[in-house]
């Protein structure tokens, strides 16, 4: 099921798209006191556009917490500190003496056995220039693959494993953090549960191996696919500014924050909504 432009008459804000395959901003909703009917609305423009920004949000933590609140359960990240509080809230800050390390094609927490709904982001300190986000719409890169390839790929299984980014983040031994995070499989190709569209569900950050197969065959696969992400027809790019937030579909699209602005500081805090397991489903 695929959505088309007509579908949702927006009351609440004017939809603006930045690319025509994925993202729009917004124009004119309220985040401060988010009516039924704005987040009705907001989580219609998400499915159809799968990343949504807002502009001039005079918002504070808490108003963020509870935004995201509107559209399901909260989940906390294992690198946010213990004696932090309001732990729904993952800071991500960086500055002379912390580079950028989110730049590569990803979707989050693909290692959760029920990975992130998705997560809004909200812009704290900034960059007089660079750090922008991009965004890819994998539901794209499914639908341009051979036939070939899609029926293959449809019968696959991949492992998803935390320890390929944070072990080292965390200054954690894989086993550790398996014992807590096991690896998990997700299909290769998952049906997104709200629009019933087929994605591509292998990303570089997190995906470690196809199951089954032989491990050069696996990783020349692998390779090929997080390629897919980073090609520009499928894409958007956000340039921040105070008051921003962005909020993704991390079912259906994958994310690249730039990290251009070093020395330079930017701070931003996300809030994700949990997920559920991902599935293929067979049937059309």
């Amino acid at each position: 099921m695929a959505y088309s432009e007509n579908e949702t008459a927006f009351t609440q804000f004017e939809a603006r798209r930045l690319s025509p395959a994925i993202g729009a901003e917004l124009i004119g909703a309220d985040l401060t006191t988010p009516t039924d009917t704005l987040v009705s609305e907001v989580r219609a423009a998400l499915l159809r556009y799968q990343v949504v920004f807002f502009r001039d949000q005079d918002i504070t933590r808490q108003q963020h917490i509870a935004f995201a609140r509107k559209f399901g359960e909260l989940e906390i990240h294992p690198a946010t500190p213990k004696e932090q509080p309001d732990r729904e809230v993952l800071r991500i800050a960086h500055g002379p003496n912390s580079r950028g390390i989110e730049n590569s094609w990803h979707s989050d927490v693909t290692w959760r056995e029920a990975p992130s709904l998705g997560s809004i982001l909200r812009a704290i300190e900034l960059p007089e220039v660079g750090g922008d986000t991009l965004f890819s719409n994998m539901v794209m890169a499914y639908e341009d693959l051979d036939d070939g390839l899609k029926e293959r790929l449809c019968q696959m299984t991949a492992v998803h494993d935390i320890a390929r980014v944070f072990a080292k983040r965390l200054n954690k031994d894989p086993t550790e953090l398996h014992d807590k995070y096991p690896p998990m499989e997700h299909p290769v190709i998952r049906t997104h549960p709200e629009t019933g569209q087929r994605l591509l569900y292998a990303n570089t950050a997190f995906t470690d191996h196809i199951k089954g197969m032989d491990r050069k065959e696996s990783d020349d696969l692998l390779k090929y696919l997080y390629s897919r992400a980073a090609i520009p027809e499928y894409q958007c790019r956000f340039r921040w500014a105070p008051g921003s937030l962005a909020f993704w579909d991390n079912r259906a699209c994958q994310h690249y924050a730039a990290s251009d602005y070093f020395p330079n500081v930017r701070i931003m805090e996300r809030v994700t909504i949990a997920g559920d397991r991902p599935y293929f489903k067979a049937a059309a």
